[in-house]
């Protein structure tokens, strides 16, 4: 269809800004719809007479009436005016025709799908709140019907925009919370893979200002808020946020800079929360005693708690297992100071403590004194409620000598015969050792003889493979990464 000559002066409203306004414009003198609708279908009906069958005849006929309305000879000024008005006209009839006919393309296609479609709507709208974030979208844009029924709030409960990190900016995230307002339950934003880096993201620290909005409306009931890798957060962003954010309940940041001095600010207004994840960049600073009380104040529900990449040392390690009273998971790995000393008397200090996961991967410092002294408590039965313990370390453990060991000598067989309920996972990758005891369960080759030493020879590989995915499990049984 060919467009206006941007030489001629448009004298009248375009098509759009007809319909937008139809109300305001003015209704001509003697005007009948109904006859204007009659000439209409009249027009539209010529396609069924024979002698106009082919779109050529007509196309004919249209350029016969424009040479007959619009002489070729030049007039005045006033007649050129008068015919480029005309023209117009002509392009925006046409152009509404061809709109209209689009629209009821689309909508004969919606109640044919309507008709074929074996759900109710109220189905549909409970299969599409199933979908991740992405299909939803993708459903949403194969017609009008999947359109009306993914714009429902059910639908955007749980928004996950981590599989589009990169084309991600605040109008996305601000759309996403205005759709699922009060039915909004769990955010993920940013990029989980670690090659993504912190340059990609177009989110800025205003990003989750919409969950603040008309007194906290969409953030009121959200329970989980997931962030990974947005450096550009900081307490000052998110702390307004999580004020807002009054049931949050699961709380997981990837990559937070200076995570020790923004800890105490961010747990201030999660009274609620019972699964915290924070995963330093760095290797954060040492937390004081007094900002350490303050986070377990501040967090009396907590159920499970990771913080990696942490300086913690072994007393802060007590504290915080024996401040959090209903603690089950923490995870602590890669704590540089970490030697494991605070495992002495954990049983007997945390005698009635609900902790059943304690993981302890790649600490640097970790010694394997520690490490037997604590199994051997767990042969006194002294620590009843643990059931999984992971000490797996690229480093291996440190021996008394000083050196470290990839093959350290613990008392796996007891351990299998007296402690069945609890499973101990030790994988050191650089010599391939792999030591673990659990139910009906050892990960080795069986072939070592009185020795407390494991080691995997044949199908080495896919052992560790299996202790790989059964801590995996674990941590996903336990909550370290909510869904």
């Amino acid at each position: 269809m060919d467009t206006p000559n941007p030489k001629r002066p448009c004298l009248v409203p375009s098509v759009t800004s007809s319909i937008e306004n139809a109300s305001s414009l003015p209704i001509a003198p003697g005007f009948n719809q109904s006859n204007i609708d009659m000439t209409i279908s009249s027009f539209l009906s010529l396609s069924d007479l024979p002698l106009f069958s082919s779109p050529l005849s007509i196309g004919c006929s249209f350029d016969r009436v424009l040479d007959k309305v619009i002489p070729s000879e030049a007039g005045t000024s006033h007649d050129e005016f008068d015919q480029d008005r005309f023209l117009d006209r002509t392009l925006q009839l046409a152009s509404l025709l061809y709109k209209s006919t689009k629209r009821y393309i689309r909508k004969r296609a919606t109640l044919q799908n309507s008709i074929s479609w074996p759900l109710l709507p109220e189905l549909t709208i409970k299969v599409f709140s199933m979908l991740d974030t992405k299909s939803l979208m993708q459903a949403s844009a194969c017609c009008s019907m999947f359109n009306k029924c993914a714009m429902d709030r059910v639908c955007y409960s749980h928004i996950d925009l981590t599989t589009a990190a990169k084309h991600v900016d605040n109008g996305v995230v601000c759309i996403m919370i205005h759709r699922a307002g009060r039915e909004l339950r769990s955010l993920k934003l940013g990029s989980i893979s670690p090659s993504a880096g912190y340059t990609t993201s177009l989110l800025t620290r205003s990003c989750l200002t919409p969950l603040t909005f008309n007194h906290g409306f969409a953030g009121g009931l959200l329970r989980s808020l997931h962030l990974y890798c947005l450096s550009m957060m900081d307490s000052k962003s998110l702390s307004p946020v999580l004020s807002a954010c009054l049931n949050l309940t699961d709380l997981k940041i990837v990559g937070l800079l200076n995570p020790v001095e923004q800890l105490v600010s961010l747990t201030r207004s999660c009274r609620l929360l019972e699964n915290l994840f924070i995963e330093s960049y760095i290797a954060a600073s040492f937390p004081t005693d007094s900002s350490l009380l303050e986070v377990v104040d501040n967090c009396p529900n907590l159920i499970s708690l990771t913080l990696l990449r942490f300086r913690l040392n072994d007393s802060i390690a007590q504290k915080l297992i024996k401040g959090f009273r209903r603690l089950k998971y923490i995870n602590l790995s890669s704590s540089p100071e970490i030697n494991g000393s605070f495992l002495r008397g954990l049983g007997l200090i945390c005698k009635d403590s609900p902790l059943e996961t304690l993981i302890l991967r790649n600490c640097y410092t970790l010694k394997e004194r520690e490490v037997l002294q604590f199994l051997n408590s767990l042969l006194a039965r002294d620590f009843k409620s643990i059931k999984l313990i992971d000490v797996s370390s690229a480093y291996g453990l440190v021996s008394d000598g000083g050196k470290r060991t990839f093959e350290p000598r613990f008392p796996i067989e007891e351990l299998t015969k007296e402690r069945s309920d609890v499973r101990f996972v030790a994988i050191f990758e650089s010599q391939s050792s792999l030591l673990s005891s659990r139910t009906g369960e050892v990960y080795s080759d069986g072939t070592s003889s009185g020795s407390s030493n494991y080691s995997s020879e044949e199908g080495e590989h896919e052992e560790e493979e299996e202790g790989q995915e059964g801590q995996e499990e674990e941590e996903e049984e336990h909550g370290n990464d909510l869904e």
